[in-house]
Parts: C-alpha cells; sequence; structure tokens
C-alpha cells in the first residue's frame, strides 16, 4: 500500500448531492431472516424514487450472485460479506445517492465498521425487529425449515448468534403491522433526522 496515493477529484461527493438535490445517505436494515428488511428496504426505495430521490438497493441475496458469490456463511464469510457491501455502499454515498442495504448482518462489529466507513450522519441503522418465532413462522424461502432439520449450518437465530443492535436509529417492530404503516413510520423519521425533505 505504500506506493498507492488518493487522488483527489474536482467533482467531490458535496457537488453530487447538489446536482441530485438530496442529502446523500445509507439507511442501514438489519435483522433475523424473514423479519421484513428487503420488503421494507424495497417499499421506502420505491416511496423515496416517487419523491424524486436518487437510490439504490443493496440486498443482501442480490449480492450474493456477484460481488460476494464467493463468500460461504460462517463468521468470517459473514463479516467479508459486510465489509465489501459497506465500501460498495460508501462509493454510492460518495456519488450523492441514498443507499438501502437489507442484510442480515448479525454482528455489532461489522455494522459498527460500515458506520465509521462514512460521515456522522451518513449512517442510519434501522433494527426490524421480529421475534424469532414470527420470523420462522414467515419462513418465506424455507430456510428455517432447513435449518432445523440440519440442512443449513450456521444459520442466524438457530446455530449462529444475532447482536441486536443496542442504539438504532430507527426501531421497527414487524410483527404484524402492514408494510405501508412501517414506511410511513421511516419516512417521519427520516423527515425528523432532517435526512429526506
Amino acid at each position: 500500500m505504500s506506493n498507492i496515493v488518493w487522488h483527489d477529484h474536482a467533482v467531490d461527493k458535496q457537488s453530487r448531492a447538489e446536482l441530485k438535490g438530496q442529502k446523500p445517505l445509507v439507511i442501514w436494515f438489519t435483522g433475523l431472516s424473514g423479519a421484513g428488511k428487503s420488503t421494507l428496504a424495497g417499499a421506502l426505495e420505491q416511496a423515496l424514487a416517487a419523491s424524486g430521490k436518487h437510490t439504490y438497493l443493496l440486498d443482501g441475496d442480490n449480492v450474493r450472485h456477484g460481488l460476494c458469490g464467493d463468500l460461504g456463511f460462517d463468521d468470517a464469510a459473514r463479516q467479508e460479506n459486510i465489509r465489501r457491501v459497506g465500501e460498495v455502499a460508501k462509493l454510492m454515498v460518495d456519488a450523492g445517492l441514498i443507499v438501502l442495504t437489507a442484510f442480515i448482518s448479525p454482528f455489532r462489529a461489522e455494522r459498527a465498521l460500515v458506520r465509521n466507513l462514512l460521515g456522522a450522519d451518513e449512517f442510519v441503522e434501522v433494527f426490524v425487529d421480529a421475534p424469532l418465532a414470527v420470523c420462522e413462522e414467515r419462513d418465506p424461502k424455507g430456510l428455517y425449515k432447513k435449518a432445523r432439520a440440519g440442512e443449513i449450518r450456521n444459520f442466524t437465530g438457530i446455530d449462529s448468534a444475532y447482536e441486536a443492535p443496542e442504539n438504532p436509529e430507527i426501531h421497527l417492530l414487524n410483527a404484524g403491522k402492514p408494510v405501508e404503516a412501517l414506511v410511513d413510520e421511516l419516512l417521519t423519521a427520516l423527515r425528523q433526522r432532517g435526512l429526506i425533505d
């Protein structure tokens, strides 16, 4: 790394954000599998796009088809998965975008690592809080059933830990509320923080 020097460019994050008329940031959805992260992130992105915001959604399953396709699901691989996604999210914030992410991201340390890559008001942690029993009942991909049968190892909530956020910017209880109501909660919280208009 000693022969690598950062090169500053004339067009910077601030100018890109001004062109888009928005504050760039990362809205990081975390929670158990089946908690509703992807559904909520997608619905929020639709609402933001409808209001003229420039967005991009990084989804946990989708990045495993390319950027993180070489990674498994043990703790070290999960950590590398989040590190890579954090670096991509940082680049997208630099491009002036509102980045939404939907990742189990089970470890506090990795979520903190991503937070520390960004400016003080550029990372919004959204804890999609649904009880394990509710997530297992939903089981949209049949993964809990496979994990309980021993067909999947290192599955968060079953034989791998999930470290819930201690002080998320937004804490959503998702055990039966309609998606629209939760999106309204998200939009209200983002406006109250002055992150969107």
